[in-house]
């Protein structure tokens, strides 16, 4: 069963509501007449075919947007980014975009430059040029949603909670070319705990290199693509998916009066109290109940079978663990 708060009928209220402001997003643009094939051989999920979304559009579901990883030589994750293809016009050039951490968005925009080498490709990160922000509603009122014709706009996939569908917007605005956005922690709050019961993990600094894409259930939100050629750490992460090499799996968690919990948080099992047993990928402070934080978190599956999963130390608070909104795709 899965413990996710109700939505009011009525939420929200108003279907005009302003984004939010997201201060933990950043944005890196790849352009050029070889970006396509640089990225077909860098990132974890399918470049090529990608539909091009013109200004004034909303890159959707998988013909227009990819959530996609970008690996260390060893299969780990450096970064996880959602990607769309934005060029500047009908005949512009290609001008991909991902949407990333912002904590990681120099160092991965560094990373992938040093492997441009002599592809006509440009790697720039626009994180402190750029304001992103959020936008959620029901998907009736996303019809009403008029985005910013000279952002970038990408629609992420809808959350479930309770009995309602929620849809999400990532948009980005030059900073002098902005409309006024929601800066309530109110509406931040949301945000983030839809990120979260999305159950589609986001890498951080905190986390960058400590889990296989599979580790994290990448391949089960279509984030990985097996069948397309080498990035890097490829042939670990194939190793990994058709060896059944994969015992952690991210799950949904809550845990009640804790204080604020960072992802790298570690979790130790309470017949195993000798070494970590997982660790929070991302976590946010539930808006209809503030006593409770709603994880992600990354843990190893026996740890699921019996026993008790602790917060931070042996003596931490007990882990509810709650019902994932897909199933897993068999390892």
């Amino acid at each position: 069963m899965n413990n996710s708060p109700q939505i009011q009928p009525n939420w929200p209220s108003n279907p005009s509501s302003l984004p939010c402001e997201l201060l933990e997003w950043g944005l890196i643009v790849i352009e050029g007449s070889d970006a396509a094939s640089f990225l077909q051989n860098q990132l974890t999920n399918s470049v090529l075919g990608l539909e091009r979304t013109l200004p004034g559009r909303v890159a959707q579901e998988y013909s227009g947007t990819h959530l996609v990883g970008y690996c260390s030589p060893k299969g780990r994750l450096l970064a996880s980014a959602w990607l769309g293809l934005f060029p500047t016009g009908a005949d512009a050039q290609d001008r991909f975009v991902l949407f990333i951490s912002k904590d990681i968005a120099a160092s991965t925009a560094k990373r992938l430059s040093m492997y441009v080498l002599r592809s006509k490709v440009k790697v720039t990160d626009l994180s402190n040029d750029l304001s992103i922000s959020g936008l959620y509603c029901s998907e009736e009122q996303l019809l009403d949603v008029k985005p910013n014709p000279d952002g970038i706009n990408l629609r992420l996939p809808n959350v479930l909670v309770g009995s309602q569908s929620v849809a999400r917007l990532l948009m980005a605005v030059a900073k002098n070319n902005q409309a006024s956005s929601d800066k309530s922690s109110e509406q931040l709050s949301v945000w983030n705990d839809l990120e979260v019961l999305s159950g589609i993990p986001r890498i951080v600094q905190a986390t960058q290199e400590q889990f296989v894409p599979q580790m994290i259930n990448f391949e089960s939100v279509a984030g990985v693509d097996f069948k397309k050629g080498c990035y890097p750490g490829q042939e670990i992460v194939a190793r990994s998916q058709y060896r059944g090499a994969i015992k952690r799996r991210l799950q949904l968690a809550h845990v009640t009066n804790a204080r604020s919990i960072l992802p790298g948080t570690e979790l130790f099992h309470s017949t195993d109290p000798g070494q970590p047993a997982g660790m929070v990928v991302l976590s946010a402070q539930s808006p209809y109940d503030l006593s409770r934080t709603d994880l992600q978190i990354e843990c190893k599956l026996e740890a699921l079978e019996a026993g008790e999963i602790h917060l931070g130390s042996t003596d931490g608070p007990v882990l509810k663990i709650d019902s994932l909104p897909y199933r897993l795709l068999d390892i």
